[in-house]
């Protein structure tokens, strides 16, 4: 049975919300899963300024945790294109896993939030795949077998390099069930991957 680990950073509750469906999916695929965030940047006087979702349940995670799963599936908002400095900050503090090796041939995957439709989503996830394939890993996307990312009949996310959500400039939009079922599809196939590779 492998250890899947979802992380992720979500200010304002999108990617807490994908990365509860990611842990679904993976679980429904017969994977144990622990859901972790990474710690804030902010102090909490300006984070509560800015109307972030504080009460998030997922333990703040340690970067010696990442040794103890066979699958990490990354998940963060857009800024500017790229992660959140909140979980780039994290990623960089794993020069001493990069170093020794300890993520190599773990399965990895990405997923991500942005305001609009064009605002980044593809390039988010590239910037997470990217520190993930330094690291040595595996990366399993959103292939074309979970169809909803092809829909045209309503604005939707998704991507074949993982699974996206859209929420509006306000954060009034939550992820809808088109898009949670392609985080349960990205989670279940991570889960399964790591199955073949690990046993």
């Amino acid at each position: 049975m492998p250890k899947v680990l979802v992380l992720y950073y979500s200010a304002y509750g999108h990617i807490e919300t994908m990365a509860q469906a990611i842990a679904a999916g993976a679980r429904e695929a017969g994977a144990t899963v622990d859901i972790k965030r990474v710690p804030e940047l902010i102090s909490d006087e300006a984070a509560k300024a800015h109307h972030f979702k504080l009460d998030q349940a997922a333990p703040v995670a340690k970067i010696e945790d990442l040794t103890a799963y066979d699958a990490i599936v990354i998940g963060t908002g857009t800024r500017f294109g790229r992660m959140s400095s909140q979980m780039a900050s994290f990623l960089d503090q794993a020069g001493g896993l990069w170093a020794s090796g300890a993520l190599n041939g773990k399965v990895g995957g990405a997923f991500s939030s942005t305001a609009t439709q064009h605002g980044g989503q593809e390039q988010t996830l590239f910037s997470i795949i990217t520190n993930l394939l330094h690291f040595g890993m595996v990366i399993v996307g959103l292939p074309y077998s979970f169809q909803g990312q092809m829909r045209l009949d309503q604005v939707t996310g998704g991507s074949p390099y993982g699974a996206t959500t859209i929420a509006a400039g306000d954060g009034s939009r939550k992820p809808s069930e088109n898009e949670l079922a392609g985080a349960r599809y990205q989670g279940g196939l991570i889960a399964t991957t790591a199955q073949k590779l690990f046993g």
